[in-house]
């Protein structure tokens, strides 16, 4: 949401994350209810396959085959697959990629892997050299901003939208973005 995105819908594995939904209601989880009242603006309902019909990007952190390509042929065209659960994504990488415009997943034999180890370093790099531990929203934009434009425009395309975990301006470009930006007037604390 701090990057700009305004349609967020979140599904667990009750369903899609939304304010009547009644396990929210009747146990109060604080996380289920802060996310209720943040996303989900559309009011959508139903099932993870349900709630990815139409969508542009699909980002998954859950729990091996969820999904099917069949399911990913419902989304919008050009959209995006993050299937990033660890070893086996919510969908498989091959059948998600024949519908899918950018499919990138936690896996190194696969295109496009999205791994944490792409911004701790600099992340703590970047803490340390601003004398802060004080993590915020701004603080982790930046750093994704970072990280992502170490791919020139000549570079980019869709099985390298993300650098190697090897390439060589990873952590120092991370760094010198997380420090500027913890230095920066204008942050606020993450939530």
């Amino acid at each position: 949401m701090k990057a700009g995105a305004t349609d967020i819908v979140v599904a667990d594995i009750c369903g899609v994350v939304h304010g009547a939904r009644e396990d929210i209601i009747r146990d109060g989880a604080e996380n289920l209810v802060w996310l209720s009242e943040r996303t989900n603006k559309r009011g959508v309902t139903g099932t993870l396959k349900e709630a990815i019909a139409g969508a542009d990007v699909f980002i998954g952190v859950s729990a091996p085959n969820l999904l099917t390509g069949e399911d990913i042929s419902t989304m919008n065209h050009d959209s995006i697959v993050f299937a990033l659960a660890n070893p086996d994504p919510e969908v498989n990488i091959a059948e998600a990629s024949k519908h899918a415009a950018v499919v990138a997943s936690g896996r190194s034999d696969a295109a496009n892997q999205i791994n944490n180890v792409l911004v701790f370093p600099g992340v703590f790099r970047g803490l340390l050299d601003a004398q802060t531990n004080v993590v915020t929203d701004d603080l982790l934009v930046a750093a994704a901003d970072a990280l992502a434009n170490i791919i020139g425009e000549d570079e980019l395309n869709p099985t390298y939208i993300i650098p190697s975990v090897f390439h060589p301006d990873v952590a120092k470009v991370v760094a010198a973005a997380v420090q500027a930006a913890a230095v920066s007037p204008k942050v606020t604390p993450a939530v």
